[in-house]
């Protein structure tokens, strides 16, 4: 499989024995940190034999390399899997183990079943097979740079269709992070059911308003 130049020892033995564990799948996950919608994970299983030029972290790639990237990835590797985590079930379970559900449910959806998954950070979910997360895998492994750009697409994306429903909040400029503009719309114009009400942001303004 395809990997970066000037691995860090960790991420030098992680992927030391993928031949013996088969295929790799790579996980990574964005929307942690944003005040709406889902948290959006992706896996991806590469094809050793046709290798993807130019992967990287998505967050230092530039919004046209990464939509010149996405379906590159789609036609080139072997499978994709997209899984996530609603506002609900993050206020539920709270946005790391949504999270991690979220990871579950990706690796669960490949066409294929991995033999060893590699996690973008510094935990791992039980995936039921052979898993290790790599410290800033994004851009050391190039199966996690791959789930790192699907996922950013994907729910940049379902930023964009959210930002056509509610245009007041600019869901498209900020993605739902909380930003400035952010905190005015949500002053303005009140909680949508797609904000997470866990979130303080959201919840002091549900305190403050009377609503739950």
């Amino acid at each position: 499989m395809a990997v970066y130049k000037n691995l860090t020892a960790e991420a030098a033995a992680v992927l030391e024995a993928e031949t013996q564990f088969g295929l790799v799948a790579g996980v990574d996950e964005v929307g942690r940190g944003p005040l709406v919608g889902d948290v959006v994970t992706a896996a991806v299983i590469l094809d050793p034999a046709n290798p993807i030029a130019g992967l990287n972290d998505s967050k230092k790639l530039s919004e046209k390399k990464r939509e010149a990237l996405y379906p590159e990835i789609l036609a080139k590797a072997l499978a994709v899997s997209i899984g996530r985590a609603s506002p609900r079930e993050i206020d539920e379970l709270n946005i790391l183990h949504a999270t991690m559900l979220a990871m579950q449910r990706a690796v669960a959806g490949l066409a294929i079943k991995p033999g060893r998954v590699l996690v973008d950070g510094n935990r791992t979910p039980d995936f039921g097979v052979q898993a290790d997360a790599v410290v800033k895998g994004d851009g050391l492994i190039a199966a996690i740079s791959a789930a790192s750009v699907v996922a950013k697409i994907t729910r940049d994306r379902e930023m964009a269709q959210l930002d056509a429903k509610h245009p007041q909040f600019g869901f498209a400029a900020h993605k739902g992070y909380p930003t400035k503009a952010h905190f005015e719309a949500l002053d303005a114009h009140g909680v949508l059911p797609e904000h997470r009400r866990s979130f303080r942001p959201v919840r002091e303004w549900l305190e403050a308003n009377g609503g739950e």
